[in-house]
């Protein structure tokens, strides 16, 4: 079992997990398939997020019984802790005031 989440991605990236996944709600999709097909699905998310962000979770064998993947802008950040996976939580980004530089946003944080 696999599940991608998307937000804010173009409806053609959208259009395009319709055809191999079934979306359950909005930007919400699940299947069922070998590594080789889930990395090319990903590869597919990859090439077409844009300015979105997207996350697929799969079943595997680890002591939490999934893995998962990132990829774009969000306050959620995957962190290895000993072989599991968690995630933690950066901090909001402040707004600019006038001569300030915004924080930089996740993903490009080193």
């Amino acid at each position: 079992m696999m599940v991608i989440v998307v937000e804010s991605v173009p409806p053609r990236l959208r259009g395009r997990l319709a055809v191999w996944l079934l979306e359950i709600r909005a930007g919400v999709y699940i299947g069922r398939y070998s590594k080789r097909v889930r990395e090319m699905i990903w590869g597919h998310v990859e090439a077409g997020i844009e300015d979105g962000s997207a996350i697929m979770a799969w079943a595997a064998p680890t002591d939490s019984g999934y893995d998962f993947v990132t990829l774009g802008p969000d306050r959620r950040v995957p962190r290895d802790l000993d072989g599991l996976l968690l995630v933690s939580f950066l901090p909001p980004e402040a707004p600019a005031e006038d001569g300030e530089v915004e924080a930089a946003r996740p993903s490009e944080r080193p």
